[in-house]
Formats: structure tokens, C-alpha cells, sequence
């Protein structure tokens, strides 16, 4: 029997190569990464660790079409920084990701051989707390989760993944510790308090792959429209940060600021990602929640023990 292909859309970035990572090395499938730079160092590397690299761009139909030919499960992700940062606009960047998603979305529903469309996304901010948090880089994949629902032969074929929290995300500026000498220790500004849970999935890279096996190998549990929290742990905003420190063999103190001052520091950025604080702040475990949808865990999959842990990413992970 020919081996499934398995098609994986931004193969060389965070989640995309974790994905590879879950089926490279099972013979059962064949792995065909999605780049739009085929020529680069990771698409060089993905091509000799044994994938089939493709050149295709989310923004062009006819080449998602190409490259999803013949494929028996698709992940497809979009990645709302990119025109955020481009265009300077959170408005632009939404409008770019949802024809972003409609675009993979058409061309993976045209596919005559496809079993499984595993598409990362996140909650719905909006709806969960009744308009009065909108997160940008949650909204326009929530509307393209409303387009997948539209079209019941893919729905039906379709896993919603969301994809929690990455450990790396200390890397955003709003999010880093920084070090004041004067101190003799790390601050990390913040318009949220320490107690806010926050979902992690930790090195996303690594953690992904038990979530993908898991979705392909109980379809009873994960398609027909399933929610999968993509999440391996939960930890407060400040208990994270120690653990950082701990892991580093540093101090560190978190100094909560107005959202207006924590805003102005970092124009545009830091408003984008306070916004998912303040909701995270205020509706605790109920920002991973749908009102109708039933969400698949970890547990629920029987990944337990499948994951590394927080302290083993921040072992190697540096800003």
C-alpha cells in the first residue's frame, strides 16, 4: 500500500515543523512540505531529513491546489504577524489572514483524497466574553473557522487545534524580562497580574507531534468539527516567570502597569497582545472554551506523558 501523504502548510516555521517531526520517520506516511521559499537553509534541511518540499504561497489558490494534490491529511496554519508587521495595521492583518484561511480552506476542500484538514487555530475571544475583548490575531482565524463551517464536506473532515501559548514567546518584547543592573534582576512589564492562568503548549516545535498523532489516529474523537486544546500545562503569568528564572539562575519580578502605559511602550505590539492578557486576566480557563463545542484535552487523547515539560524548553531556549 502507498504510504498517505501527509501535506504540512509553513512547513519551516514553529508549528509546521513539529508537524513534519510527528510523521517523518512512519513509513506509513509521506511527508510533503509546504514552503514559499524552497531554496532556504530549513527547506534545505526538511529535504534532507526526507520530506518532499514543494514551492507553494498561501496567497496564490493555484499553487495550494498544486501542492495539495493527492494529500490524505492537511495542517493548515496562517500566521497573523506577518502582515501585521508589514502593514503596521491590525485591521490590514486580519483581512490578509482570513483570505489567508479561505484560501487553504477551498483548496484543501477540493482534494478528492483527503481524509483529515487539521486547522490551527484559537477561541473566540469575541463571542466568549459578549464583544468586549477583541483580540486581532484570534478574530480572523475565528472567521475562518465560520468559513470552514460553511462548507459541511470539509467540516466534516476538520479538527480545530488550538494552539496555546509557546514558551518562546518571552522573545516578544512585551513579554521579555529585561535586565536592570541597578536591581540586580530581570523586570518583565505587564498589564495583567501574576495570577493570570495562561494555557501553555511550551516548545511548540516539540509538543505539537503527540497532538497531530493523536488527531490522525482517533478520528472518532477529532473530526466532524472537533475543538483539540493544544495545551500540555497550565501555569500563572508569574509562577512562569520564576520558573524561568529558576531554569536561567536568575531573579526576576514582574511590575504591573496601567494597560494605557503598558500600551505606549511598545506602540501597535504591545496593544495587540495586552488585549489577550486582559481577556486571559479576566476569564481564566473560560478563554479556552466554546459555547457549543465539546474541547478534546490531552487527557482525552491519552497523550499523558507524551510532552516536554516547561523547564525542559527554557533549558535551551534563549533570548
Amino acid at each position: 500500500m502507498a504510504p498517505k501523504i501527509v501535506t504540512v502548510v509553513g512547513a519551516t516555521g514553529a508549528q509546521g515543523k513539529g508537524v513534519v517531526a510527528a510523521f517523518l520517520s512512519n513509513r506509513a506516511y509521506k511527508v510533503r512540505a509546504i514552503t514559499r521559499n524552497t531554496t532556504s537553509a530549513a527547506a534545505v534541511a526538511l529535504a534532507a531529513s526526507g520530506a518532499e518540499v514543494v514551492q507553494a504561497d498561501i496567497e496564490s489558490p493555484a499553487s495550494l491546489s498544486a501542492a495539495f494534490a493527492g494529500s490524505s491529511i492537511i495542517f493548515g496554519v496562517t500566521n497573523f504577524f506577518e502582515p501585521f508587521a508589514a502593514h503596521q495595521s491590525p485591521t490590514k492583518a486580519m483581512e490578509v489572514e482570513l483570505q489567508q484561511g479561505i484560501n487553504l480552506a477551498n483548496a484543501a476542500a477540493a482534494v478528492p483524497e483527503l481524509e483529515h484538514y487539521i486547522w490551527s487555530t484559537l477561541p473566540n475571544g469575541t463571542a466568549i466574553s459578549n464583544g468586549k475583548y477583541l483580540v486581532p490575531h484570534f478574530e480572523a482565524k475565528n472567521k475562518i473557522d465560520a468559513y470552514i463551517r460553511s462548507l459541511p464536506a470539509l467540516l466534516k473532515k476538520t479538527t480545530f487545534l488550538w494552539v496555546t501559548w509557546y514558551h518562546s514567546n518571552y522573545a516578544f518584547p512585551m513579554f521579555t524580562p529585561y535586565y536592570i543592573p541597578t536591581a540586580g534582576k530581570y523586570i518583565q512589564l505587564a498589564n495583567y497580574g501574576p495570577e493570570t492562568s495562561i494555557n501553555t503548549i511550551g516548545d511548540v516545535s516539540v509538543n505539537i507531534a503527540p497532538f497531530v498523532k493523536g488527531i490522525v489516529a482517533q478520528p472518532d474523537k477529532t473530526a466532524n468539527g472537533a475543538i483539540v486544546l493544544g495545551s500540555t500545562e497550565t501555569r500563572q503569568a508569574g509562577e512562569m516567570l520564576q520558573t524561568w528564572a529558576g531554569i536561567k539562575g536568575v531573579r526576576a519580578q514582574m511590575v504591573r502597569v496601567d494597560s494605557k502605559t503598558f500600551f505606549d511602550v511598545w506602540p501597535m505590539w504591545a496593544e495587540e497582545m495586552g488585549v489577550m492578557m486582559e481577556f486571559w486576566e479576566e476569564y481564566g480557563e473560560r478563554s479556552w472554551s466554546d459555547k457549543e463545542a465539546k474541547i478534546v484535552t490531552a487527557k482525552d487523547l491519552g497523550l499523558e506523558g507524551q510532552f516536554q515539560s516547561l523547564e525542559e524548553g527554557y533549558k535551551t531556549f534563549e533570548l
